[in-house]
Protein backbone atom coordinates (compact mmCIF):
# COMPACT_ATOMS: atom_id res chain seq x y z
CA UNK A 1 0.00 0.00 0.00
CA UNK A 2 1.49 3.38 -1.30
CA UNK A 3 1.91 5.59 1.75
CA UNK A 4 1.38 9.37 1.16
CA UNK A 5 3.39 12.30 1.88
CA UNK A 6 3.01 15.65 3.01
CA UNK A 7 1.45 17.91 0.91
CA UNK A 8 0.12 15.05 -1.82
CA UNK A 9 -3.23 15.45 -3.83
CA UNK A 10 -5.51 12.21 -3.24
CA UNK A 11 -8.91 12.58 -4.67
CA UNK A 12 -8.52 16.64 -5.45
CA UNK A 13 -8.25 16.91 -1.99
CA UNK A 14 -5.48 18.84 0.00
CA UNK A 15 -3.96 16.92 2.76
CA UNK A 16 -2.04 19.45 4.89
CA UNK A 17 1.18 18.56 7.01
CA UNK A 18 1.28 18.13 10.44
CA UNK A 19 2.00 21.32 12.41
CA UNK A 20 4.68 20.63 15.42
CA UNK A 21 3.72 22.04 19.07
CA UNK A 22 5.98 24.88 18.34
CA UNK A 23 3.82 26.10 15.48
CA UNK A 24 0.69 25.22 17.12
CA UNK A 25 1.85 27.90 20.37
CA UNK A 26 3.21 30.52 17.46
CA UNK A 27 -0.19 30.31 15.86
CA UNK A 28 -1.93 30.72 19.36
CA UNK A 29 0.12 33.63 20.12
CA UNK A 30 -0.66 34.83 16.82
CA UNK A 31 -4.14 34.68 17.84
CA UNK A 32 -4.13 35.58 21.00
CA UNK A 33 -6.40 38.53 21.11
CA UNK A 34 -9.32 36.74 19.34
CA UNK A 35 -8.86 34.25 22.41
CA UNK A 36 -9.05 36.71 24.63
CA UNK A 37 -12.30 38.03 23.45
CA UNK A 38 -14.07 34.49 23.38
CA UNK A 39 -12.72 33.94 27.06
CA UNK A 40 -15.87 35.87 28.63
CA UNK A 41 -18.23 34.35 26.54
CA UNK A 42 -16.60 31.12 27.20
CA UNK A 43 -16.41 31.12 30.56
CA UNK A 44 -20.42 32.37 30.72
CA UNK A 45 -21.00 29.28 28.77
CA UNK A 46 -19.65 26.71 31.44
CA UNK A 47 -20.89 28.59 34.45
CA UNK A 48 -24.50 29.33 33.15
CA UNK A 49 -25.31 26.27 30.98
CA UNK A 50 -22.72 23.96 31.97
CA UNK A 51 -21.93 23.87 34.93
CA UNK A 52 -25.97 23.84 35.97
CA UNK A 53 -26.17 20.82 34.64
CA UNK A 54 -24.54 18.94 38.04
CA UNK A 55 -27.87 20.18 39.53
CA UNK A 56 -30.19 17.52 37.64
CA UNK A 57 -29.77 15.40 40.62
CA UNK A 58 -31.96 17.30 42.44
CA UNK A 59 -34.58 16.72 40.48
CA UNK A 60 -35.43 12.97 41.77
CA UNK A 61 -34.85 14.31 45.52
CA UNK A 62 -36.70 15.84 48.01
CA UNK A 63 -34.54 19.05 48.53
CA UNK A 64 -35.14 22.48 50.50
CA UNK A 65 -32.64 24.53 51.24
CA UNK A 66 -33.66 23.80 55.25
CA UNK A 67 -32.95 19.82 54.39
CA UNK A 68 -30.46 17.27 53.57
CA UNK A 69 -31.51 15.96 49.98
CA UNK A 70 -33.17 12.79 49.72
CA UNK A 71 -33.73 10.40 47.17
CA UNK A 72 -37.26 10.06 46.16
CA UNK A 73 -36.65 8.41 42.35
CA UNK A 74 -39.49 9.89 40.30
CA UNK A 75 -41.79 10.84 42.73
CA UNK A 76 -41.44 14.54 41.57
CA UNK A 77 -42.32 14.01 38.08
CA UNK A 78 -45.10 11.98 39.46
CA UNK A 79 -46.89 14.85 40.76
CA UNK A 80 -45.82 17.00 38.05
CA UNK A 81 -48.02 14.85 35.91
CA UNK A 82 -50.45 14.71 38.18
CA UNK A 83 -50.96 18.66 38.88
CA UNK A 84 -53.38 20.69 36.65
CA UNK A 85 -51.17 23.43 37.16
CA UNK A 86 -48.41 22.36 35.30
CA UNK A 87 -50.24 21.06 32.50
CA UNK A 88 -51.68 24.63 32.33
CA UNK A 89 -48.71 26.22 32.32
CA UNK A 90 -47.56 23.56 29.27
CA UNK A 91 -50.91 24.43 27.53
CA UNK A 92 -50.20 28.05 27.76
CA UNK A 93 -46.38 28.11 27.36
CA UNK A 94 -47.42 26.33 23.62
CA UNK A 95 -50.07 28.57 22.51
CA UNK A 96 -48.48 31.33 23.29
CA UNK A 97 -45.44 30.41 21.82
CA UNK A 98 -46.81 29.26 18.52
CA UNK A 99 -49.77 32.32 18.31
CA UNK A 100 -46.92 34.69 19.13
CA UNK A 101 -43.82 33.18 16.21
CA UNK A 102 -46.60 32.44 13.86
CA UNK A 103 -47.98 36.71 14.04
CA UNK A 104 -44.12 37.89 14.01
CA UNK A 105 -43.35 35.55 11.14
CA UNK A 106 -46.48 36.95 9.88
CA UNK A 107 -45.83 40.55 10.36
CA UNK A 108 -41.91 40.60 9.74
CA UNK A 109 -42.38 38.96 6.35
CA UNK A 110 -44.88 42.13 5.64
CA UNK A 111 -42.72 44.44 7.22
CA UNK A 112 -39.66 43.17 5.07
CA UNK A 113 -41.85 43.97 2.14
CA UNK A 114 -43.16 47.22 2.31
CA UNK A 115 -39.49 48.25 3.23
CA UNK A 116 -38.17 46.75 0.46
CA UNK A 117 -40.92 48.72 -1.59
CA UNK A 118 -38.98 51.66 -0.56
CA UNK A 119 -37.29 53.61 -2.99
CA UNK A 120 -35.64 56.35 -0.93
CA UNK A 121 -32.55 55.10 0.59
CA UNK A 122 -32.83 57.78 3.37
CA UNK A 123 -35.93 57.28 3.82
CA UNK A 124 -35.64 53.26 4.18
CA UNK A 125 -32.84 53.82 6.74
CA UNK A 126 -34.73 55.83 8.76
CA UNK A 127 -37.43 53.20 8.67
CA UNK A 128 -35.05 50.46 9.71
CA UNK A 129 -33.68 51.79 12.47
CA UNK A 130 -37.03 53.68 14.21
CA UNK A 131 -38.94 49.69 13.53
CA UNK A 132 -35.66 48.02 15.21
CA UNK A 133 -35.32 50.29 18.16
CA UNK A 134 -37.95 48.79 20.41
CA UNK A 135 -35.76 45.67 20.66
CA UNK A 136 -33.35 47.19 22.17
CA UNK A 137 -35.60 48.28 25.23
CA UNK A 138 -35.36 45.75 28.49
CA UNK A 139 -38.85 44.21 29.10
CA UNK A 140 -38.80 45.21 32.35
CA UNK A 141 -38.92 49.07 31.06
CA UNK A 142 -41.58 48.05 28.31
CA UNK A 143 -43.75 46.69 30.56
CA UNK A 144 -43.91 49.86 32.91
CA UNK A 145 -44.19 52.30 29.97
CA UNK A 146 -47.26 49.97 28.67
CA UNK A 147 -48.56 49.18 32.17
CA UNK A 148 -48.87 52.84 32.52
CA UNK A 149 -50.90 53.66 28.96
CA UNK A 150 -53.16 51.01 30.08
CA UNK A 151 -53.54 52.08 33.58
CA UNK A 152 -57.56 51.85 34.34
CA UNK A 153 -57.03 55.00 36.64
CA UNK A 154 -54.93 57.11 35.10
CA UNK A 155 -53.67 55.40 31.45
CA UNK A 156 -53.71 57.46 27.90
CA UNK A 157 -55.47 54.64 26.34
CA UNK A 158 -58.58 54.27 29.09
CA UNK A 159 -58.31 57.96 29.20
CA UNK A 160 -59.79 58.14 25.78
CA UNK A 161 -62.19 55.04 25.84
CA UNK A 162 -63.75 57.20 28.74
CA UNK A 163 -63.92 60.01 26.57
CA UNK A 164 -65.66 58.17 23.89
CA UNK A 165 -68.14 56.83 26.63
CA UNK A 166 -66.81 53.47 27.34
CA UNK A 167 -66.20 51.82 30.86
CA UNK A 168 -62.27 52.05 31.93
CA UNK A 169 -60.88 48.16 30.76
CA UNK A 170 -58.66 46.68 33.57
CA UNK A 171 -56.28 45.46 29.99
CA UNK A 172 -53.56 43.66 32.49
CA UNK A 173 -56.08 42.10 34.53
CA UNK A 174 -58.27 40.30 32.35
CA UNK A 175 -57.88 36.60 31.06
CA UNK A 176 -58.40 37.73 26.91
CA UNK A 177 -57.06 41.05 27.12
CA UNK A 178 -54.17 39.90 28.68
CA UNK A 179 -53.28 38.01 25.56
CA UNK A 180 -54.36 40.50 23.59
CA UNK A 181 -51.75 43.02 24.89
CA UNK A 182 -48.97 40.38 25.20
CA UNK A 183 -48.79 39.69 21.39
CA UNK A 184 -49.60 43.24 20.47
CA UNK A 185 -45.87 44.10 22.66
CA UNK A 186 -44.51 41.41 21.34
CA UNK A 187 -45.21 42.22 17.68
CA UNK A 188 -44.02 46.28 18.59
CA UNK A 189 -40.75 44.57 20.23
CA UNK A 190 -39.87 42.29 18.02
CA UNK A 191 -41.03 43.34 14.58
CA UNK A 192 -38.38 45.42 13.09
CA UNK A 193 -35.82 43.10 14.47
CA UNK A 194 -37.52 40.13 12.81
CA UNK A 195 -37.29 42.17 9.31
CA UNK A 196 -33.62 42.17 8.69
CA UNK A 197 -33.18 38.27 7.53
CA UNK A 198 -36.11 38.99 5.29
CA UNK A 199 -34.85 42.36 4.16
CA UNK A 200 -31.41 40.83 3.08
CA UNK A 201 -32.81 37.81 1.07
CA UNK A 202 -35.26 40.67 -0.92
CA UNK A 203 -31.84 42.06 -1.63
CA UNK A 204 -30.62 38.76 -3.57
CA UNK A 205 -33.77 38.89 -5.78
CA UNK A 206 -32.74 39.58 -9.15
CA UNK A 207 -34.57 43.27 -10.28
CA UNK A 208 -34.55 41.67 -13.79
CA UNK A 209 -37.62 39.76 -13.03
CA UNK A 210 -39.38 42.32 -11.70
CA UNK A 211 -38.67 44.34 -14.95
CA UNK A 212 -39.67 41.70 -16.61
CA UNK A 213 -43.02 40.73 -14.80
CA UNK A 214 -43.72 44.61 -15.26
CA UNK A 215 -42.98 44.60 -18.82
CA UNK A 216 -45.66 41.90 -19.25
CA UNK A 217 -48.43 43.41 -17.04
CA UNK A 218 -47.81 42.08 -13.64
CA UNK A 219 -49.55 43.97 -10.94
CA UNK A 220 -47.62 45.36 -7.91
CA UNK A 221 -49.64 42.62 -6.00
CA UNK A 222 -48.74 40.16 -8.67
CA UNK A 223 -44.93 41.02 -8.33
CA UNK A 224 -44.98 40.52 -4.55
CA UNK A 225 -46.96 37.41 -4.77
CA UNK A 226 -45.57 35.55 -7.90
CA UNK A 227 -41.56 37.09 -7.31
CA UNK A 228 -40.96 38.61 -3.83
CA UNK A 229 -42.23 35.98 -1.55
CA UNK A 230 -41.56 32.59 -3.31
CA UNK A 231 -37.64 34.13 -3.74
CA UNK A 232 -37.76 33.78 0.22
CA UNK A 233 -39.89 31.41 1.08
CA UNK A 234 -37.06 28.84 1.98
CA UNK A 235 -35.58 32.01 4.81
CA UNK A 236 -39.57 32.12 5.61
CA UNK A 237 -38.77 28.16 6.56
CA UNK A 238 -35.50 27.94 7.94
CA UNK A 239 -36.22 30.87 10.08
CA UNK A 240 -39.97 29.04 11.66
CA UNK A 241 -37.39 25.69 11.74
CA UNK A 242 -34.98 27.44 13.93
CA UNK A 243 -37.21 28.98 16.00
CA UNK A 244 -39.32 26.30 16.25
CA UNK A 245 -36.95 24.75 18.42
CA UNK A 246 -36.73 27.72 21.21
CA UNK A 247 -40.94 28.23 21.83
CA UNK A 248 -40.67 26.47 25.42
CA UNK A 249 -37.95 29.41 26.06
CA UNK A 250 -40.55 32.24 27.24
CA UNK A 251 -39.76 33.63 30.50
CA UNK A 252 -39.31 37.12 30.28
CA UNK A 253 -41.67 39.10 28.07
CA UNK A 254 -44.53 36.59 30.39
CA UNK A 255 -43.27 37.55 34.17
CA UNK A 256 -43.16 41.31 33.94
CA UNK A 257 -46.73 41.10 32.65
CA UNK A 258 -47.95 38.98 34.73
CA UNK A 259 -50.26 39.10 37.80
CA UNK A 260 -52.33 36.70 40.15
CA UNK A 261 -55.52 38.20 38.13
CA UNK A 262 -54.23 36.67 34.77
CA UNK A 263 -52.34 33.66 36.57
CA UNK A 264 -54.39 31.02 34.83
CA UNK A 265 -54.01 32.44 31.67
CA UNK A 266 -50.42 33.54 31.64
CA UNK A 267 -48.63 30.85 33.11
CA UNK A 268 -46.11 29.14 31.52
CA UNK A 269 -43.59 26.85 32.66
CA UNK A 270 -40.63 29.13 32.90
CA UNK A 271 -42.61 30.90 35.30
CA UNK A 272 -44.32 28.01 36.90
CA UNK A 273 -40.21 26.37 37.68
CA UNK A 274 -39.23 30.46 38.88
CA UNK A 275 -42.54 30.39 41.43
CA UNK A 276 -41.51 26.83 42.48
CA UNK A 277 -37.55 26.97 42.73
CA UNK A 278 -37.61 30.83 43.81
CA UNK A 279 -41.15 31.86 45.96
CA UNK A 280 -42.13 28.49 47.37
CA UNK A 281 -37.84 26.94 47.98
CA UNK A 282 -38.92 23.80 46.51
CA UNK A 283 -35.94 22.78 44.68
CA UNK A 284 -36.89 19.28 44.23
CA UNK A 285 -39.98 19.88 41.32
CA UNK A 286 -38.54 22.39 40.18
CA UNK A 287 -35.49 21.22 38.97
CA UNK A 288 -37.69 18.62 37.65
CA UNK A 289 -40.29 20.75 35.89
CA UNK A 290 -36.91 22.61 34.08
CA UNK A 291 -35.73 18.96 33.07
CA UNK A 292 -39.13 18.08 31.60
CA UNK A 293 -38.93 21.52 29.65
CA UNK A 294 -34.99 20.73 28.28
CA UNK A 295 -36.31 17.24 27.39
CA UNK A 296 -39.14 18.80 25.75
CA UNK A 297 -37.34 21.41 24.11
CA UNK A 298 -34.80 18.45 22.75
CA UNK A 299 -37.31 16.61 20.95
CA UNK A 300 -38.25 19.95 19.06
CA UNK A 301 -34.68 20.89 18.53
CA UNK A 302 -34.56 17.36 16.61
CA UNK A 303 -37.51 17.74 14.89
CA UNK A 304 -36.36 21.05 13.43
CA UNK A 305 -33.47 19.36 12.32
CA UNK A 306 -35.34 16.80 10.75
CA UNK A 307 -37.05 19.23 9.03
CA UNK A 308 -34.11 21.10 8.20
CA UNK A 309 -32.95 18.32 6.27
CA UNK A 310 -35.93 17.23 4.45
CA UNK A 311 -36.16 21.27 3.15
CA UNK A 312 -32.55 22.54 2.77
CA UNK A 313 -30.38 19.18 2.27
CA UNK A 314 -29.01 19.80 5.50
CA UNK A 315 -29.54 19.93 9.58
CA UNK A 316 -29.22 22.88 12.19
CA UNK A 317 -27.48 20.91 13.92
CA UNK A 318 -24.71 19.26 11.31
Amino acid sequence: MKLLNKGERVKNTYVPPKKSFKQKMIDVYHYRWFYLMFFPVFTSLLVFHYFPIYGIKYAFTDYTPFTEPTFVGFANFEYLFSSKRFWQAFRNTIELSFIKLVLGMVFSVGLALLIDEVRSVNFRKLTQTIVYIPHFISWVVVASIFTLFLSPQSGMVNAILTALGHEPIYFLASDSWWRVVFYLLNLWKETGWGTIIYIAALAGVDQEMYEAATIDGAGHLQRVWYISIPAISVTILTVFILNLAKVLNLFDSVFVLQNDSVIKSSDVIGTYVYRLGITSADYGVSTAAGLFKSVISLVLITIANWLSKKIKGEGILG
